[in-house]
């Protein structure tokens, strides 16, 4: 096995019995980018001096890829975003201080759709990323290339961000795992914000163990951010000895397999997975979701309007992007956020500028947050019966460049991601076949109460066992 193959524990392991060191471990990754970046495009930058550099200075510490929103000091952070070229990082985000402290160094900026929003990295204004299990399709979104670049081995591991389904959908495409903390888990600080009440750091990783290992790193409160309470970090690692599905109450919910779009693939996978999973002593337990079919909806109004505040601050005036043919301040700001941001960013900022507008935010926004607390509440119920839900990630496998071209077919991509996202709750992606016809692989989705991060991870360890 090449080191490259590794991941996080089996770097760990070879790191701490002396079979190779840190600066060995990085230097296979950016031979391995070196080889294969081109075909796949996972990243958008590696400053592979400042990564060896980290290396030298930590000779146990495993290389992270960092998705291209997160700030690391001396390195770009782009967003995939014309609007931020030549922005540099003066800072660390929380996230980076916690790897850096807990022995991992940041290793190159993968790609994703431009400020998060899309579901294909089709978005992305600097780049193309490929599937790495087949090159004519796409690795999914937003975190595809922290995703293509698990999938593809050219990385040990990653980080990606999810609002509505940004680290599952693409974890599933790519056959890797993938967790979306509770809402609070993960500091936000130094994240650039596309919606401030759903985005949360997370990690990917090439098995469930690794995720649990990156998660504890990542996880705990921060004096910078608000929203992250101050509560103790379970050690992750240790919760998942001995993962069993025996007992455990899996819920299924109607309002998630019995949807017209799931390609037939993905539901023969999805069914085998219930199937192994009852096999394996879980007990299936019918719930219900009803508020589920506005959860579309109520994201798209909330995301939108939230990302219109956010993305105020890109103006040309301090740094990125200020075009030259500016005349005065008005035209400074207009022409370059028009220059800057893509086609899906604008359409995002139109849509909540709208829904924020006097007149209609009684109407929209405040609507959509007392039809997202009525979803909350349908979390709640549900988990009052059951451990944990098992769900599709995504209706279908990873589609082909193009395929989906229309915004509102796009959009569908996060059907079964985008719910649990507005709930606040924590959920995963998790390997669990490939389809029969294009060998595409297949992931299944858990998702547990808020801050209940330790049973999801037992559960969607127990899966992986059985899945192999």
């Amino acid at each position: 096995m090449q080191l490259f193959e590794l991941g996080i524990k089996q770097s760990q392991v070879g790191l701490a019995k002396g079979e190779f060191s840190s600066v060995d471990l990085t230097q296979s990754i950016i031979d391995r980018y070196h080889a294969k970046n081109a075909e796949i495009g996972a990243y958008l930058t590696f400053d592979e001096e400042q990564a060896l550099e980290l290396a030298k200075a930590n000779p146990k510490a495993v290389p992270i890829a960092i998705k291209d929103l997160i700030n690391v000091t001396g390195q770009p952070c782009t967003c995939a975003s014309k609007i931020l070229k030549g922005y540099v990082s003066p800072y660390d985000a929380t996230v980076i201080k916690n790897l850096k402290a807990n022995g991992f160094i940041p290793a190159g900026r993968v790609n994703m759709d431009e400020f998060a929003m899309g579901s294909s990295t089709e978005n992305s204004g600097l780049g193309v990323t490929r599937n790495p299990y087949d090159l004519t399709r796409v690795p999914g979104g937003s975190s595809g290339g922290s995703a293509a670049a698990v999938g593809g081995d050219l990385c040990i591991a990653a980080l990606g961000t999810d609002t509505g389904g940004s680290i599952r959908q693409p974890a599933s495409f790519c056959n890797c795992v993938g967790v979306k903390p509770s809402y609070g888990r993960v500091s936000r600080f130094g994240v650039t914000a596309f919606a401030s009440s759903l985005d949360q750091v997370g990690p990917m990783t090439k098995s469930v163990e690794d995720a649990a290992i990156l998660l504890k790193a990542l996880a705990g409160h921060d004096e910078m951010d608000g929203t992250t309470p101050k509560i103790e970090v379970p050690d992750y690692e240790k919760a998942i000895e001995g993962a069993s599905m025996k007992g455990v109450k899996l819920g299924l919910a109607k309002e998630y397999l019995e949807t017209a779009g799931m390609d037939g693939e993905v539901k023969r996978i999805m069914d085998a997975a219930i199937a192994k999973c009852e096999a394996a002593g879980a007990e299936l337990v019918e719930v219900s979701l009803p508020h589920t079919e506005y959860a579309m909806a109520v994201y798209y109004i909330i995301a939108p309007a939230e990302a219109s505040a956010n993305l105020a601050r890109f103006d040309g005036v301090r740094y990125g992007h200020r075009s030259e043919a500016a005349k005065d301040v008005f035209s400074l700001y207009t022409k370059s956020r028009s220059e800057g941001f893509g086609a899906e960013v604008k359409r995002r900022i139109i849509m909540g500028t709208y829904v924020l507008s006097s007149g209609y935010y009684d109407a929209y926004y405040g609507k959509a947050q007392k039809v997202r607390t009525l979803i909350k509440r349908d979390f709640d119920e549900a988990f009052a019966k059951c451990d944990a839900l098992i769900t599709p990630c995504a209706p279908t496998p990873a589609f082909k460049f193009g395929a989906n071209q229309d915004p509102l077919t796009m959009y569908l991509n996060d059907l079964y991601t985008i719910p649990s996202a507005l709930a606040g709750v924590c959920a995963s992606a998790v390997p669990a076949g490939f389809t029969s016809d294009t060998k595409l692989p297949v992931g299944v989705q858990f998702i547990c109460g808020g801050f209940e991060e330790e049973k999801l991870l037992k559960i969607s360890k127990a899966f992986e066992d059985i899945a192999k």
